[in-house]
C-alpha cells in the first residue's frame, strides 16, 4: 500500500528566525497592498492569505489589528526618515517619497488623520492614538530639517498641515490616479515636489 506523506511532512523544513522574519515581512506588504485597496478595516484574513500565510502566522506577529496598522506605520517612516537623512538629501526629494507612502499606504494616510487608526471605535486604544502621534510627529521632524528659511511651510503648524491636507486629496481606485491627484494638491499648495518614488537606499 502506497504510503502518502502527511501535512507535517510535506510542510518545508522550518528555518527558524530566517522565516519568522521573511512571514513579518510578507505580511507588511500584504498589510500595505490591502489597505491601499479596500482600507483599515480590511479583513485580518485576507491579509494573511495576500502574504502566503495562515491567519495564525499572523496573529504570532500581530495579536490584533491595531498591532498590524503600527507595524506598516513604522516601516512608512523609517523610510521617510532614511530619505531624510540620506547625503544631499532636500525637501522636495522626502515630499516625493513621502507622497509615494501616502498614494500607496492607506493606513500612513490614516496617521495623519489619528481618529482613524486602528480602525472601527471598538478596536481603537489611546495607546494606539499615541503612538500614531509619536510616529506623525518623527515625520514632521524629517520634513522640518530640510525647511529653508522663509520657506512657505515655515510656520509651526504649517508643514504637517499642508501634509494633511495632501493626504486627504489622495482618493482614486488606482495608485496613478492617487499620485495625480497629491500631485495636484501640491501644486495649488505651491509646494515643489521630487520624484514619487519608494527611498531607494
Amino acid at each position: 500500500m502506497t504510503q502518502h506523506p502527511t501535512a507535517e511532512e510535506r510542510r518545508p523544513a522550518n528555518d527558524g528566525p530566517k522565516a519568522a522574519a521573511r512571514n513579518r515581512a510578507a505580511l507588511i506588504t500584504a498589510a500595505r497592498e490591502v489597505y491601499a485597496e479596500h482600507g483599515l478595516d480590511a479583513p485580518l484574513s485576507g491579509i494573511a492569505r495576500r502574504a502566503g500565510v495562515g491567519q495564525g502566522v499572523l496573529y504570532r506577529h500581530f495579536p490584533d489589528r491595531a498591532a498590524l496598522a503600527d507595524a506598516v506605520l513604522e516601516e512608512n517612516v523609517r523610510e521617510v526618515e532614511q530619505a531624510a537623512a540620506a547625503a544631499g538629501a532636500t525637501l522636495d526629494g522626502v515630499l516625493g517619497v513621502l507622497t509615494w507612502h501616502l498614494t500607496e499606504s492607506a493606513a500612513f494616510i490614516g496617521l495623519l488623520h489619528a481618529d482613524r487608526i486602528g480602525g472601527r471605535t471598538e478596536d481603537r486604544t489611546d495607546g494606539v492614538q499615541a503612538h500614531a502621534s509619536a510616529l506623525s510627529e518623527r515625520v514632521a521632524r524629517s520634513l522640518r530639517g530640510h525647511l529653508t528659511a522663509g520657506h512657505r511651510l515655515g510656520g509651526s503648524d504649517d508643514l504637517m498641515l499642508a501634509v494633511a491636507m495632501v493626504s486627504g486629496a489622495v482618493t482614486g481606485p488606482t495608485r496613478e490616479e492617487r499620485e495625480r491627484r497629491a500631485l495636484a494638491a501640491w501644486r495649488l499648495l505651491g509646494v515643489e515636489v521630487g520624484p514619487v518614488r519608494p527611498f531607494a537606499g
